[in-house]
């Protein structure tokens, strides 16, 4: 298989993987919120793959430039998916620079920041609570929106976790380094 082929497969099982974090939503509106922090157990995959193919500048941006592409298309890409994107795709390119593209610290480092990306696709909750529950009243079945403001409002619960994001992605990384190791 070429590399494009290959790149093009890591940026299609990218997607699915926000698909699937999107689609938890069905189950309860605290999913959609939160499974970003469980979600770096398979992105880790695709990026650890990806940083093996762009052993340079690259990786990150390929990723979710490819996402960010695709959402512009499909009007799903608000102001802070955008800036979301642009931030975390910047901090996981320039951590890898620093730290060495062709180091696993290199990876390791910069997968962190690259890890959070699905919480720039559902931040629009707390930027634009209102928006949001607009488009849950035309969009979900009716009271997801009543669902919703109590996870909306638990911002003690979003900080939480966001912080446990951090260890999860460490040991995701760990985990598919493992695993395709073998």
């Amino acid at each position: 298989m070429k590399k494009a082929s290959k790149l093009l497969l890591m940026a299609v099982s990218y997607l699915a993987i926000f698909i699937l974090g999107a689609t938890s939503g069905m189950i309860h509106p605290a999913c959609y919120a939160y499974v970003g922090a469980i979600l770096p157990l398979l992105f880790a995959f695709v990026y650890l793959k990806t940083t093996t193919m762009i052993k340079s500048f690259g990786a990150a941006t390929f990723l979710n430039g490819f996402l960010l592409v695709l959402f512009l298309i499909a009007g799903e890409a608000d102001w802070t998916l955008v800036i979301g994107f642009v931030i975390l795709t910047a901090l996981a390119e320039i951590i890898r620079k620093i730290k060495g593209y062709d180091t696993i610290k290199g990876v390791r480092a910069s997968f962190i920041p690259f890890a959070y990306s699905f919480f720039a696709y559902t931040f629009h909750w707390w930027t634009d609570t209102e928006g949001s529950l607009a488009a849950a009243v035309e969009e979900m079945p009716a009271g997801y929106d009543e669902m919703m403001k109590p996870v909306i409002d638990n911002v003690p619960m979003l900080i939480v976790v966001l912080i446990l994001t951090i260890p999860i992605s460490i040991l995701s990384i760990r985990l598919a380094e493992r695993t395709m190791n073998r």
